[in-house]
This record gives C-alpha cells, structure tokens and sequence, in this order.
C-alpha cells in the first residue's frame, strides 16, 4: 500500500512538473506578441516592419484577404524563406487560428532561428479585420497542401 501511494505522488510530481514547464514557456511566448492597435500605430508611423501572412492554404481560401503590405509564408516553408527574411528588422506573423496556433508555432521557430525582433499579431486578421483596420485582397496563387 505505501508502494501505490508513492507511485500516486511521483506520478502526481510529474504532471505538476510538466504543466509548470509548459505555463512558463506560454508566458515566455506572450511577451512576443502584439495587439491590433499597436501594431497598425508602427506601421501608421513608417516603422520599418515585415508582416508574415503564415496562414494554412484551407484557411487563405477561406478568406483571402491580407492585411497591406504582408508577405505570404507558408507555415511549412518558414525555414527554408529564413535566409531571405532580414533578421534585423521588426517581424510580425499572422493567421486566422482559434488562440493564433499557427503564429505562436511560427514565432517559436522563428525564435529558434534566432529572430529575436519577431511577435505574433494577437487575435490574427479576425482581430485586425474587427478593429476596421485595412485589408486587401489576396490574388497570388497557391498550393492545397496542408502540412505543417
């Protein structure tokens, strides 16, 4: 019996131990992140930003609008387009995923390849769309495949 007991606490100690890890890199991540507001105020001011359209294809055909000035990156070819994104500049990623799955996964990689001036837009194009921000229609074609 105190043998089960054990196993429940070390079992228990793990899991703890695991959701810690994961909360502190989600709070790590959330200070690589931008609001609408913010974001439209630096390109408003001419800031010097590169915007990165890391939709999947379903969602770019769903809706097929960007906002100005973005560049589309598949969310599978961010390595290989890293050598021709300057790393010096401010980059901001955006998608259309439920709690921005798609952008924190691209801001993860790309601090990985050691962006360090890059921020996901909270909320995505929805969230820029809802704040009436501009928007233009997406006409580059593009490929259905949907791997990350």
């Amino acid at each position: 019996m105190i043998y089960l007991g054990i196993g429940v606490f070390v079992v228990v100690g793990i899991f703890a131990a695991l959701w810690l890890k994961a909360e502190r890199e989600r709070r790590e991540l959330e200070r690589h992140s931008i609001e609408p507001d913010a974001l439209y105020a630096l390109m408003n001011a001419k800031q010097d930003v590169l915007l990165l359209d890391v939709r999947q294809p379903l969602d770019l055909l769903a809706e097929a609008e960007m906002i100005p000035g973005a560049r589309r990156v598949p969310p599978k070819e961010i390595e290989k387009t890293a050598d021709s994104i300057p790393k010096d500049r401010d980059l901001f990623v955006y998608c259309t995923c439920p709690s921005d799955k798609t952008s924190r996964e691209m801001t993860r990689r790309a601090l990985a390849l050691n962006f360090m001036k890059v921020r996901f837009l909270r909320g995505g194009l929805t969230a820029w769309k809802q704040k009436g921000y501009p928007v233009e229609p997406y006409r580059e074609t593009f490929r259905l495949d949907t791997a990350t």
